[in-house]
């Protein structure tokens, strides 16, 4: 695995807390630095459960403890997580977990997309997410800034060092929150009455202002069947920008949807990590999944050509030195996006006939080869970089 998947040096800490948004109850999971370390670990439960297809039961245990006292007296930046349409609050909690002990705060949303049983009601389930997910993170965002969620954990935040990342719907509403507007008139919202584009969220200035890094991961909306937000809009985003997508994405769209948007985002410092032949689930926990699951549970939960588990390391690498420049300051690890060549496979690391490396990971004495990972383990990967303006 690349360098800086692993975890850090802080011990962590985990809640759980319950919130109402417009009469909707949503569920946020926290994870932080935590003064010590437990024996007592927390393990994420969910079921899903959707039409037509076997319920599947997932049980995961985590590295952080329930009963854990934050650390006091010391400021951390915030990420705020948003997962993608059916998903839930601990979908990514390997990341969050891993984030969280390398000295960040993290509210993980559990959004509770509304179920649906036929066509009408999944129309409005979805229209549901169109209209709040951004609505969503700019609430939880607001309350743990007020310290109205989990005061002994959010008083801890620095309001100058927040950052975004969000999953396909989740990716689609960070935007937003970062500061883009919607387009009430994109193909997206075409199907609604003139009353609910109406509701579509606006940014709240106030919040973007707080928010430093945007990272979204196989984000919705750039895609001409949606075009939620118009080219003049996303130039003016002047949040640095991670995006993450498989060139195979056939939900959200590659070359018309992810790529339209890291073109159109003039404004931002931004990069764009590709993961060649890899479809739409390049985020999300690598669960074990059941000899007997279905299908549709193994497409939801696992990518045709990429082990998750593998998706999940690099995801951790890139994100984590992503948030550590442009949230902490730390410019050392401009290194490991700034990559030698914007192909992995072209990365030059020459070797003697016969030697063996031992696990040694690309630093300044290999500097035509991706930082951070194994020689011939940077293999199909792109990472392209434009500075704003560009």
């Amino acid at each position: 695995m690349p360098e800086l998947s692993g975890p850090g040096s802080f011990a962590i800490g985990t809640q759980a807390h319950e919130l109402a948004v417009s009469g909707r109850a949503i569920g946020v999971r926290l994870w932080f630095p935590a003064r010590s370390a437990s024996s007592e670990r927390a393990v994420y439960r969910h079921r899903r459960a959707l039409p037509g297809q076997q319920a599947l039961e997932i049980a995961e245990a985590g590295a952080a403890a329930t009963h854990a006292a934050p650390i006091i007296g010391q400021r951390f930046p915030l990420i705020l997580i948003s997962h993608g349409y059916g998903g839930w609050a601990e979908h990514m909690s390997r990341l969050g977990e891993m984030l969280a002990s390398r000295g960040y705060i993290v509210a993980s949303i559990d959004h509770r997309d509304q179920s649906f049983t036929d066509a009408a009601t999944f129309a409005a389930s979805f229209g549901g997410v169109l209209l709040n997910r951004s609505r969503d993170q700019q609430f939880v965002l607001k309350a743990a800034l007020d310290g109205k969620l989990a005061p002994d954990v959010t008083a801890q935040i620095d309001p100058g060092a927040i950052g975004l990342l969000g999953f396909s719907m989740g990716g689609y509403g960070t935007l937003t929150t970062a500061g883009v507007p919607l387009d009430p008139a994109a193909p997206a919202f075409a199907q609604f009455p003139p009353a609910a584009r109406s509701m579509l969220p606006p940014p709240d200035a106030l919040l973007a202002q707080h928010v430093k890094a945007v990272v979204t991961l196989a984000p919705w909306g750039g895609q001409p069947g949606a075009m939620a937000w118009q080219d003049a809009a996303l130039a003016n985003l002047r949040k640095p920008l991670l995006l993450i997508a498989g060139d195979q994405d056939d939900v959200v769209g590659f070359e018309r949807g992810v790529k339209r948007l890291f073109q159109a985002a003039l404004g931002a410092d931004r990069y764009l990590l590709v993961y060649r032949e890899a479809a739409h689930n390049i985020a999300g926990n690598p669960v074990v999944v059941p000899l007997d699951a279905d299908f549709p549970t193994i497409e939801f939960l696992a990518d045709p050509v990429w082990r998750k588990d593998r998706i999940d390391a690099i995801n951790t690498h890139f994100i984590s030195a992503f948030f550590d420049l442009h949230l902490k300051g730390d410019d050392s690890k401009r290194r490991y996006l700034d990559v030698p060549t914007p192909f992995a496979n072209q990365g030059q690391w020459p070797s003697t006939f016969g030697q063996q490396w031992g696990g040694m990971t690309a630093g300044d004495n290999q500097p035509g080869y991706w930082r951070g990972f194994q020689r011939r383990w940077a293999r199909g990967l792109e990472l392209h970089h434009k500075a704003a303006g560009e």
